[in-house]
């Protein structure tokens, strides 16, 4: 028998992961053959490296709910609490009325980093699960398709994807004691250079 663990309470997370995981069915993440969970479950784990903040970690897990499904930020607070549902509606990018999301993407992203310019360090936490899950697909697709990567992506400028990731290293800089971050940016210059 192993060694015995602290327990602690884990049901927030726990039902987090089971409602992120209901809410993804059936949902690919693109480009590849995963299922869109992964990505979500990467991103908690990366908040757990930073803090055990159970709510942090739930708010990681569900990020991409109001963004890709029919979830309604009502419903998180009501399932999840106040401070939940404050952090995935911090993470939610929204398309620009009038502006496809192609057209509204550069508007989205400079909104996205100047928000996290002076978010506080929980939504930079929850944040920084979400870019440094997509940095490392981002790097092993970037040497399996090297420059067809953009391809896939609505817009297909590395130039403007290069623009988005430094600005995001800037805006969390705050977060420069986590390895996390370290990790981000040296992603982040794999990729894009310095």
């Amino acid at each position: 028998m192993g060694k015995i663990h602290d327990i602690i309470d884990t049901q927030l997370v726990d039902r987090a992961i089971v409602y992120a995981t209901k809410a993804h069915e059936g949902s690919v993440r693109k480009g590849t053959k995963l299922p869109f969970i992964v990505h979500p479950l990467e991103a908690m784990a990366i908040v757990a490296t930073i803090t055990s903040d159970q709510e942090l970690m739930a708010a990681a897990v569900l990020h991409d709910v109001l963004e890709d499904t029919d979830v309604s930020v009502d419903e998180i607070r009501e399932l999840f609490g106040q401070r939940v549902a404050t952090l995935v509606d911090a993470e939610t990018s929204r398309d620009v009325e009038g502006l496809s999301h192609v057209d509204s993407w550069q508007i989205r992203k400079q909104f996205a980093i100047d928000r996290l310019a002076s978010a506080s360090r929980d939504a930079q936490i929850v944040a920084i699960g979400d870019k440094l899950s997509n940095m490392r697909g981002m790097v092993i697709e970037h040497r399996r398709m090297g420059e067809g990567l953009w391809e896939r992506f609505n817009v297909k400028d590395p130039a403007l994807h290069a623009w988005y990731y430094r600005g995001l290293v800037k805006s969390l800089s705050p977060l420069s004691d986590t390895d996390a971050y370290r990790e981000f940016v040296g992603l982040v210059v794999q990729i894009f250079g310095d």
